[in-house]
């Protein structure tokens, strides 16, 4: 088989399953519609609750699944890239570790907690502003990313200062998290915690128009600079001796990366694994080029979270369970096995 058959033989089967996954995602959950009352509810001839589940509840999740997925997915394999290292993935960063102190001191201070609400669960869903929290979410998760490239910029721009840095800023997002909480009440704390777990039911037609907006031209900013991160695989010197300039693409691919990201944690809550998960799989079947493993994980990360979710309202018995612990449930194993089977120290694998 060539290698343009083996490409078009993967793509039409990812492009297959998704689709196939799509309208499984539409005619299966929690809420044991029959297949009839879904096609009903579809073509808007059904009853005004069904057609609430299909249209307001289902069909955005799905959305969302479809757009966080191709873009947790793709941000994972830029990482692993331009940080030369297997275990990257979106959360390297302290991405979200800076996401999660955003939403809590939202929730907290601002809508939930100890200076407004008091303990009074009332007064809490009638101040708390899930726009609000996500934006000051995002706004926290790109000062971390700014912050961090910024401090390498000044010292020096390799995988390993990187990674170095994201683990302390992501430590100190994580402190700062803890601390708050600590003095949260009862009600903002609940929220806080709720709100860091990996949901798609939050999602909404505005919210997946918003990442959309982000992930979309993100992908295809990584797809026009393919051939620059294929000359990164043999190595900075390598790379240079071809006119690349290694610096500002490390920091404009990752700037992307960390920015898709924090659009998706800020909306959604934490959804880890599947931007480590999808890239090792594609990578093993289609190779290391980045003309054809960029869209091949947009698409593997959309059909894993396709699958993460139809879970997770299938096995919750009458409520969908947070998607970020399926694809924890999937991708420790994983990841494990990531780390147990790699043939050499120095392969990707």
């Amino acid at each position: 088989m060539t290698s343009k058959t083996k490409y078009a033989a993967a793509f039409a089967a990812l492009i297959a399953s998704v689709i196939a996954l799509c309208v499984v995602c539409l005619f299966v959950g929690s809420s044991n519609m029959t297949f009839n009352e879904s096609m009903a509810a579809l073509l808007r001839r059904g009853s005004a609750a069904h057609e609430r589940i299909i249209w307001s509840i289902r069909i955005p999740r799905m959305l969302a699944a479809l757009i966080a997925g191709a873009g947790l997915s793709t941000a994972g394999l830029i990482l692993e890239t331009d940080l030369n290292n297997a275990m990257a993935s979106p959360s390297t960063l302290g991405v979200s570790n800076a996401a999660v102190f955003g939403a809590n001191v939202s929730i907290i201070i601002g809508a939930g907690g100890f200076l407004e609400t008091g303990n009074h669960l009332a007064n809490y869903m009638s101040g708390v502003n899930l726009y609000a929290t996500s934006l000051v979410a995002f706004l926290f998760a790109a000062l971390s990313v700014l912050l961090i490239l910024g401090l390498c910029r000044m010292r020096a721009f390799t995988p390993g200062v990187v990674v170095l840095a994201g683990i302390a800023i992501g430590a100190v997002w994580t402190a700062a998290t803890t601390v708050l909480q600590f003095y949260a009440t009862d009600v903002g704390l609940s929220a806080a915690i709720i709100w860091t777990f990996g949901d798609l039911g939050r999602a909404t037609y505005r919210t997946d128009l918003i990442m959309a907006s982000v992930i979309v031209p993100g992908i295809v900013f990584f797809s026009i600079m393919s051939w620059r991160l294929n000359a990164l695989l043999s190595g900075d010197a390598a790379a240079k001796s071809m006119g690349v300039n290694v610096n500002a693409l490390r920091f404009s691919t990752m700037l992307v990366a960390s920015l898709i990201t924090a659009v998706c944690v800020s909306f959604l809550g934490m959804i880890g694994f599947v931007g480590i998960i999808c890239p090792h799989i594609v990578k093993r079947i289609l190779g290391h080029d980045h003309r054809v493993t960029v869209p091949a994980s947009a698409l593997c990360g959309s059909l894993l979270l396709l699958l993460a979710d139809t879970l997770s309202r299938t096995l919750g018995s009458g409520s969908a369970l947070p998607v970020g612990a399926i694809t924890s449930l999937f991708g420790a194993p994983f990841f494990l096995a990531i780390i147990f089977l790699r043939k050499g120290h120095g392969e990707d694998a």
